[in-house]
């Protein structure tokens, strides 16, 4: 939370926040009003400026104000807050911002729990008031976490998996010979190469077939802690040198091992993953505990059964003692509670009992309030790493309204992200609520639903990026509509028509189906599902439903089934040019819980037609990059023919420079003094730190010998400097960049910079540029692509440019499938799926399967219902 603390800026009296001068990003020196205790909401097309409005501009002064009354000493503990580039704001409360984000900076062992905090609560609870066997002494709170050392088992570490290496997993087809890749857990290119010639050298055959060798030697090869170094004389091709070496063997067990515990590379922990047995803990049982914590009880469930129980199932129980324990004080307190037997004093509430009652009342509050924003069906110990992203807003939310704070501006970042339309009535009460009880909100906002519910509008456009940034409209809702400049007036009045997106209505023929069987995963058990080949599916439901629990299901089925998943490249394709960035366009979740690999290989995947896809690629709104370093150029891999083209120039010849030298990710090409990130960190002793432009390269990233060297009169710097709108008409001759840059575009990101750092991305925007990565290939095998609510975070605008591109990847033989709620997703689908059809337990399955026709809403509350079964 922040605010402001000085009498000077008074907001007694104020009816309105009035903002001067804003000029943060692209926001073009605005100057705006916004009525208090109102629902006010901020629209725009993508990249327009609405979040540095929000966010930036009024929620960032508030936090200045408030660190300017801290100590300078406890200044320093604090991060720095985002200079909101204002003259201005009059009239502005404390705030109390909340922007989405999907599980950002949260660990695998992060559970609904501790994001509401309601999990510190309950484990005071039992800590305090549970039943403790006579052997065991009482604990504090920290025992009854898998996430303390005092408190997790001790053989799993508290993640209630163990993963055991063994024959079958590590060496998969054992008619191969080591030569010819029997181990497979051993990592590919050299190293691997490594481990195999050690054996050779060691006088053991490799070109015997791995069933062929005595058990022994396969158990050594495989388990063997011992790690000889021997001298290696490599046999290579007759053209190169062979000079022998000092190699060092590790079995392949303890190299899984070891990966799992020491990687911090995804696509390296994930490819470690497929070689071991992953199966409940022998101590736990997968309960992840030690014995002692899991021994007392409370109301007779231990901890861990507490937190597999629904909310909406626990916060009964726990009212029910509640109501006890209050019943039982109000006896006493009015002279009819029993006498005690020894003393014949009055039943007054023990100090256990109170303790009880205070940590109840706490629960109860948190846990109702959560049921009513339709989260009853998650449980507390549930990872946030599978809940989808609409209720992961909702938790937040929920953790926020509980402060009971009044007078204060919620700014909040598209809070109806991820629910489905039956939801969205429920969170608009909720904002209400607040309005209600004296306090302003703000919200960030897409859904043209819940605009127009919002007492006040602010409509920044009329484009993005430098084509935005101006306010169109600040009023009452009914008043946008007049606005011509204004592209969120043409869809707040009137719904999308399939026809503005897909021109042909009819669906798809498809090229084959995929049989899915027996997918099972969280609370989808058991399901078979035929999905058409070379058409667009989009599974829909009620928020909690199992949508993305199916598609988790599908995408490590169908992966599994492949011999080379994309997302399965070796570490060292996968990292072979720095300047591609940290992240990758092909996202995969770790199966770390459980039973999920288990789960995985229990299901069975066949097609008709043109067979399985060739790639199964996920996309989802995580992060490309996490440094600066990482670009949208350098992550779209148009940099590399960039630093072609500089390469090639005549000054570039003549100092001998390669194309390694135009990039800011190595020695030789980048700045010295900031190291290619273009800005130095300040540090400020008592004061926080900050970031200033480098004074060396003035923000450019590149030495100044780098910089002398131009390509049609442009620096690199210059290059990156370009907008992708810019980009295309400068780099219209490189077919290649061509590509990539008009895939961009078409997706709405013109505005985006070439040097844009992913840092500052959005999650929309960094999963539209996978999505370009993946549309610039010329050629491409057939593909399954999964994606999870794509549409969040993007003006209905946008919402077309994406679908018209995916139905694009769909007419070029690919398959694509979605989970959405956007009517627009559901309208232009080939074949709707409702999963359902409660929340929770009580979904989980398909309801219904088939094509799309516009229909009265189901039982549901499903927006969509298919026309016949598949």
């Amino acid at each position: 939370m922040s605010g402001e603390t000085g009498s000077s800026r008074s907001t007694r009296g104020t009816s309105q926040i009035q903002v001067r001068g804003a000029r943060l990003h692209n926001l073009r020196d605005v100057d705006v009003d916004l009525p208090r205790d109102a629902l006010v909401a901020v629209t725009g097309v993508s990249g327009s400026g609405k979040s540095s409005l929000a966010f930036g501009t009024i929620h960032g002064e508030a936090q200045r104000r408030y660190l300017d009354s801290v100590a300078p000493f406890a200044r320093r503990l604090i991060h720095a807050a985002v200079d909101p580039q204002v003259r201005d704001v009059h009239g502005l409360p404390p705030t109390v911002a909340l922007e989405q984000g999907r599980g950002s900076g949260m660990s695998s062992r992060s559970s609904v729990g501790t994001v509401t905090t309601a999990g510190s609560t309950l484990r005071m609870l039992w800590s305090r008031c549970g039943d403790y066997p006579p052997d065991v002494a009482p604990m504090d709170s920290d025992h009854f976490s898998a996430n303390t050392a005092v408190g997790a088992c001790p053989a799993c570490g508290g993640l209630g998996v163990e993963h055991v290496p063994t024959e079958a997993s590590m060496v998969p087809d054992p008619a191969l010979s080591i030569a010819e890749g029997a181990v497979a857990a051993w990592p590919g290119a050299w190293l691997g190469k490594n481990y195999r010639d050690i054996v050779a050298t060691l006088g053991h055959d490799v070109d015997l077939p791995w069933a062929q060798l005595p058990q022994q030697i396969r158990d050594w090869i495989l388990f063997t802690d011992e790690q000889p170094v021997v001298t290696v004389v490599p046999t290579r091709d007759a053209a190169r040198i062979q000079r022998p070496y000092q190699g060092t063997f590790s079995s392949a067990r303890r190299y899984v091992l070891r990966t799992l515990a020491e990687t911090k590379s995804a696509t390296q922990r994930r490819r470690a993953l497929r070689y071991v047995e992953s199966r409940p803990c022998q101590v736990c049982a997968g309960r992840r505990l030690r014995a002692e914590a899991l021994a007392v009880t409370w109301q007779g469930m231990a901890i861990d059964e507490a937190g597999r129980v629904p909310v909406s199932e626990l916060v009964a129980v726990l009212a029910g003692r509640l109501g006890e324990l209050r019943q039982s004080g109000a006896s006493g307190a009015h002279g009819t509670g029993t006498a005690d037997e020894t003393s014949g004093a009055r039943n007054v509430p023990s100090a256990r009992e109170e303790a009880e009652r205070v940590l109840l009342e706490d629960l109860v509050g948190r846990l109702s309030l959560m049921d009513d924003l339709g989260l009853g069906h998650l449980a507390l110990g549930r990872g946030t790493s599978t809940v989808s992203s609409g209720e992961l807003q909702r938790l937040r939310l929920a953790t926020a309204l509980r402060s009971g704070l009044f007078g204060v501006v919620y700014v909040l970042d598209e809070p109806s992200a991820g629910l489905h339309p039956k939801d969205t009535d429920r969170l608009i009460g909720l904002l209400r609520e607040l309005v209600a009880a004296g306090n302003t909100v703000v919200v960030v906002e897409h859904d043209m639903a819940v605009v127009r519910q919002c007492d006040w509008v602010v409509d920044v456009g009329p484009g993005a990026g430098t084509g935005g940034g101006q306010i169109l409209w600040s009023g009452a809702v009914a008043g946008l509509a007049s606005v011509e400049t204004s592209v969120t007036a043409r869809y707040l009045e009137r719904e999308v028509h399939p026809a503005e997106i897909r021109a042909e209505s009819v669906a798809r023929a498809g090229s084959g189906e995929l049989h899915l069987r027996g997918l099972t995963r969280h609370t989808v058990r058991g399901v078979d599902l035929d999905l058409p080949l070379g058409a667009l599916t989009v599974v829909t439901g009620i928020s909690g439903s199992g949508k993305t629990s199916l598609l988790d299901a599908i995408h490590d089925l169908v992966g599994a089934e492949l011999a080379a998943v994309e997302d399965e490249r070796e570490p060292e394709e996968a990292g072979r040019d720095a300047d591609r960035g940290v992240g990758d366009q092909v996202d995969g979740a770790d199966p770390v819980e459980s039973g999920r690999v288990r789960e995985t290989r229990s299901a069975e995947v066949s097609a008709s037609g043109h067979g399985i896809p060739a790639r199964v690629v996920r996309i989802t709104q995580k992060p490309i990059g996490r440094s600066p370093r990482s670009t949208l150029a350098t992550y779209t891999g148009l940099w590399d023919h960039v630093r072609t083209l500089f390469a090639a120039t005549d000054e570039a010849r003549e100092r001998g420079f390669t194309a390694s030298r135009f990039s800011f990710n190595t020695a030789a090409g980048r700045c010295p003094t900031c190291q290619g990130e273009g800005a130095v960190s300040v540090e400020l002793l008592f004061l926080p730190g900050t970031y200033s432009t480098c004074p060396d390269c003035h923000g450019d990233r590149f030495g100044p010998e780098t910089l002398e060297v131009r390509w049609r009169g442009r620096t690199v710097a210059d290059l990156l400097r370009l907008t992708v709108a810019e980009a295309i008409e400068v780099l219209e001759e490189v077919a290649p960049v061509r590509r990539a840059l008009t895939a961009l575009e078409a997706l709405g990101l013109a505005y985006l910079t070439l040097g844009q750092p992913a840092t500052e991305l959005s999650g929309g925007e960094a999963q539209r540029i996978k999505l370009a990565t993946e549309l610039q290939k010329e050629r491409r095998a057939p593909t399954l692509y999964v994606m999870d609510e794509p549409t969040t975070g993007l003006h209905p605008a946008d919402v077309h440019r994406l679908l018209s591109q995916l139905h694009a990847l769909v007419d070029a033989g690919h398959t694509v499938l979605l989970a959405e709620h956007d009517p627009a997703a559901v309208a232009t689908a080939d074949l709707v799926v409702e999963v359902g059809p409660g929340a929770g337990d009580a979904g989980g399955r398909v309801v219904r399967s088939g094509c799309w026709t516009q229909a009265p809403s189901s039982a549901s509350g499903t927006t969509a219902t298919p026309s016949r079964r598949r």
